[in-house]
């Protein structure tokens, strides 16, 4: 056995080692990848450990043909989306995102103007749901595409037109609150 597939298999049969190492990278955003698949805390929870679960199984399996991020990812966004397909129809309030405001009238505008666009984001198709979040996560497109396996350049214009669409939408409905 050459030195370099020794390293991969001992790499590969250590998943709580590539665990903790995904987690350290990744919690905060997978619990809020969690929050965008599911409003009901008690049952986003669940859905956080489900994710959590899966990635630790799935790390048995991990054979690095790509990053352990764009791993992860991938298998929180496919437990997301099989999650959808359980629980049709909800959308999630981010009621745990932070803001800074000087006065509370502005935090209540922000909040409100928030709380309208994630509705706006959870109506999306699963498909258009998933770019986006990736995209509020700060992955770019090249990134983007190798977690959904979409080409770069067909992430990119979807990404385009979706803000286009999002924006669109966001400003139709500011007149009907």
């Amino acid at each position: 056995m050459n030195a370099a597939l020794a390293v991969k298999v001992a790499v590969v049969k250590d998943p709580d080692r590539l665990y903790r190492e995904a987690i350290s990278l990744l919690a905060p955003a997978l619990a809020r990848v969690a929050a965008g698949y599911e409003a009901d805390r008690e049952v986003r929870r669940d859905l956080l450990q489900e994710m959590h679960t899966a990635l630790w199984r799935s790390l048995e399996t991990f054979d690095h043909r790509c990053s352990l991020k764009t791993w992860s990812w991938r298998v929180a966004h496919n437990v997301g989306a099989a999650h959808l397909g359980r629980q049709r129809a909800r959308f999630v309030e981010l009621d745990d995102v932070a803001m800074e405001a000087d006065d509370a009238e502005t935090a209540l505008d922000r909040t409100r103007a928030l709380e309208r666009l994630t509705r706006l984001v959870h109506a999306l198709k699963v498909t258009d749901r998933q770019l986006v979040m990736l995209y509020l996560e700060g992955l770019d497109a090249a990134s983007i595409a190798e977690v959904t396996g979409l080409s770069t350049s067909n992430v990119a214009t979807k990404i385009h037109r979706l803000k286009a669409t999002l924006a669109r939408r966001f400003h139709e409905g500011a007149g009907h609150e």
